[in-house]
């Protein structure tokens, strides 16, 4: 048996995406409103889309991917979030996965809102929408699907 895994509507990941934006960027945090990080908001959002959080992060410094050299975050997005094929158009409610530098594992997340447009969480700005440029779009490391939890349904292989 293989397994089916139906996605949330892009317009409705947008949306609860967007009821984020103005909420302080806080370290490890993830109330809308109170505060969060990059994952703060992917976990906050997946909250509001399907309920308990599948795995809790451990504790992390800033820095973390330069520390462990581990990629941490894209290797929870593959058991947790669907894949999209490569080179598939970013659209409004991917996750995206960005690494600083080609050497370093990826550190950071954003929700789309568009092909050119995603909502995340930096330090000094809080959450924000703002345009993939061409500085974004150099660092991607991953684009996926949040998965409707709830609507996982076995298929027989054939």
């Amino acid at each position: 048996m293989s397994e089916v895994v139906r996605c949330h509507d892009g317009a409705a990941v947008m949306a609860v995406a967007r009821g984020w934006i103005g909420t302080p960027y806080v370290h490890q945090q993830s109330l809308r409103g109170i505060g969060c990080d990059c994952l703060g908001l992917l976990r906050g959002v997946w909250r509001e889309l399907n309920g308990a959080e599948p795995e809790r992060p451990p504790a992390y410094t800033p820095f973390w991917a330069e520390e462990t050299g581990r990629e941490t975050m894209l290797e929870a997005a593959r058991r947790h979030l669907v894949a999209r094929p490569a080179g598939a158009e970013i659209a409004p409610g991917d996750v995206i996965l960005f690494r600083y530098r080609p050497h370093l594992p990826a550190r950071h997340a954003a929700i789309a809102t568009g092909p050119e447009t995603m909502i995340h969480a930096m330090h000094g700005t809080g959450v924000v929408e703002t345009t993939i440029g061409p500085w974004w779009r150099r660092r991607v490391a991953g684009v996926f699907r949040m998965p409707m939890v709830a609507e996982v349904e076995a298929v027989p292989q054939g």
